[in-house]
């Protein structure tokens, strides 16, 4: 640390508590409480009670999980496979040029989401490219939400990369190619595991862009969430925010694993 002192580490410690649980951690505890609860009238919930998760364990609730987390890994492998390749082929550009392509990629961030959500059920609600009522309009929507994360920290990646590997490989005879994926991908493994995680984790909790497009047939959860909540049933909507949230960190553990033996590696 940049603090040596003994009694200063300990006060910073503190301060770092005293910021932390009010902001990050206490609200997050509000919620797991009001999942168990029936009815809060005090300062602590009463009646605890697990109807909450025994109702979401099958019909609705359950299906809507499941489609957050086919569309996640949808739009993760997608904004992944785009941001990467954008990448590779702005490498190859002029700043001002790179620039510009950074740009484009950003533009989607940079408006608010609920615009590209109506932006694509706009532009997809006639043929020759008709996706409104599908579930592939909603996974279009959280692919160009993420892609611009995934293609910033590829391009950060790609910055920091030694180029000596790269002019090895292509010395002692090694095709572009070869050289793009035996050296440069495997070299970019870890930042592509970061990426897919952040995109995973940004699609599971996307609302805005997906109350715009979202067919009847293919409900993501939090959309059931912001239902739930909205018709009254607070405690309920809690139980499915932290399944919610259950099921991001599992996702997140899971990449992090690949993430840890790429570093390895």
């Amino acid at each position: 640390m940049l603090v040596h002192s003994k009694p200063a580490r300990r006060a910073v410690h503190i301060l770092f508590l005293a910021l932390f649980l009010p902001v990050f951690a206490l609200p997050l505890l509000v919620i797991v409480a009001a999942s168990f609860a029936s009815s809060w009238s005090g300062t602590l919930p009463t009646g605890a009670t697990l109807t909450h998760y025994q109702d979401i364990s099958s019909g609705e609730a359950l299906n809507a999980l499941l489609t957050s987390i086919l569309t996640a890994l949808a739009a993760s492998v997608a904004a992944l496979a785009a941001g990467t390749w954008a990448a590779l082929a702005a490498e190859k550009l002029g700043r001002r040029t790179r620039r510009i392509v950074d740009g484009l990629f950003l533009l989607p961030v940079a408006v608010p989401s609920v615009v590209v959500g109506l932006s694509l059920l706009v532009a997809f609600s006639r043929p020759p490219f008709l996706l409104n009522g599908t579930p592939q309009i909603v996974i279009l929507a959280h692919t160009v939400l993420v892609t611009a994360f995934a293609h910033q920290s590829v391009t950060a990646a790609l910055a920091r990369l030694d180029p000596a590997y790269e002019q090895s490989a292509a010395g002692l005879g090694a095709r572009p190619a070869y050289v793009l994926w035996r050296v440069k991908l495997p070299l970019l493994l870890p930042s592509l595991t970061a990426a897919a995680g952040l995109c995973f984790a940004l699609s599971m909790g996307e609302l805005s862009a997906t109350m715009m497009v979202y067919p009847p047939d293919w409900l993501p959860l939090p959309v059931q969430i912001f239902a739930a909540t909205d018709r009254g049933a607070l405690f309920a909507g809690a139980a499915l925010a932290v399944a919610l949230m259950v099921a991001t960190l599992i996702g997140l553990l899971g990449l992090s694993r690949i993430r840890t033996k790429a570093s390895y590696r």
